[in-house]
C-alpha cells in the first residue's frame, strides 16, 4: 500500500470517528434534572422541624391545664359537701362544739366556693348541681343518725375529708402558674389547715383516732 492510500484511510476514520466524540459529550435530555450540577438554581429549603423545646412547652402547658380543671371539679364538689354536711351538723349535732364547727364550716366554705367559682368557669368547669355520689351517701347516712352517734360519724368524716383537701390544696398551690388560681388556692390552703387543726381537736377529744404528719 503506498503513503497516499494510507493518508486517505486515517482521514477516513477520524471523519467517522468524530461524531461519536461529540455525541458523547452531549447531555442527556432524557436525565434527571436532580443529577445535573446547576449552580445558578437555589437551593431548596428543607421544612424546619419543630424544636424539642416548643414541643416540650406545649405539652407541658397542656397537662398543666388539666390539672388545674381536675383540681377544680374536686375542689367545687368538695365544697358543696362542705356546706351541705356543716348545715346538717349546725341543726343536729349534739355537742355544741360541733355545732359551731358546722356552721364554720358552712361560712368558711360558701366564701371559699364563691371566691373559686369564677375562676374554674373561666377554664370551662361548671359547678356542680348535686353532691358526689360518696358525699351523697354520706349525708343519708348522718341524715340517719342523731346524737352522740351523729357527732361520732360527722367528726371521722370531716377529718378525713379535711387531710385530703389540706394535700390536694398544698399540691395545687405548688403545680399552678395561674395567678388568680394561685391566689384562691393558697387562701383555701390556709383555710383548711386552720379547719384540720380544729376537727382534729374536736375528734381527738372524744376519742376519734386522726392521722398523723407521716400519715
Amino acid at each position: 500500500m503506498n503513503k497516499h492510500t494510507i493518508r486517505m484511510a486515517l482521514l477516513g476514520a477520524a471523519v467517522t470517528l468524530c461524531p461519536l466524540g461529540l455525541y458523547a459529550q452531549t447531555p442527556d435530555p432524557m436525565s434527571s434534572p436532580a443529577s445535573q450540577t446547576s449552580p445558578n438554581m437555589p437551593q431548596q429549603q428543607q421544612p424546619a422541624a419543630t424544636s424539642m423545646q416548643d414541643s416540650s412547652g406545649g405539652m407541658g402547658n397542656a397537662a398543666e391545664t388539666m390539672r388545674e380543671k381536675m383540681f377544680l371539679r374536686k375542689a367545687a364538689a368538695g365544697g358543696m359537701a362542705e356546706v351541705q354536711l356543716g348545715q346538717l351538723a349546725s341543726e343536729k349535732a349534739q355537742g355544741e362544739d360541733v355545732k359551731a364547727f358546722g356552721q364554720k364550716m358552712v361560712t368558711d366554705h360558701t366564701a371559699l366556693n364563691e371566691q373559686m367559682k369564677p375562676i374554674a368557669e373561666s377554664k370551662g368547669v361548671s359547678a356542680p348541681k348535686k353532691l358526689s355520689k360518696d358525699d351523697q351517701a354520706e349525708y343519708d347516712k348522718l341524715n340517719g343518725l342523731s346524737g352522740a352517734e351523729f357527732d361520732t360519724e360527722y367528726l371521722t368524716y370531716m377529718v378525713k375529708d379535711h387531710h385530703k383537701d389540706l394535700k390536694e390544696f398544698t399540691e395545687a398551690a405548688q403545680h399552678t402558674s395561674d395567678p388568680d388560681l394561685k391566689e384562691a388556692v393558697l387562701k383555701g390552703q390556709k383555710m383548711i389547715q386552720h379547719h384540720t387543726m380544729i376537727v382534729d381537736k374536736l375528734a381527738q377529744a372524744k376519742g376519734i383516732a386522726v392521722p398523723t404528719a407521716k400519715q
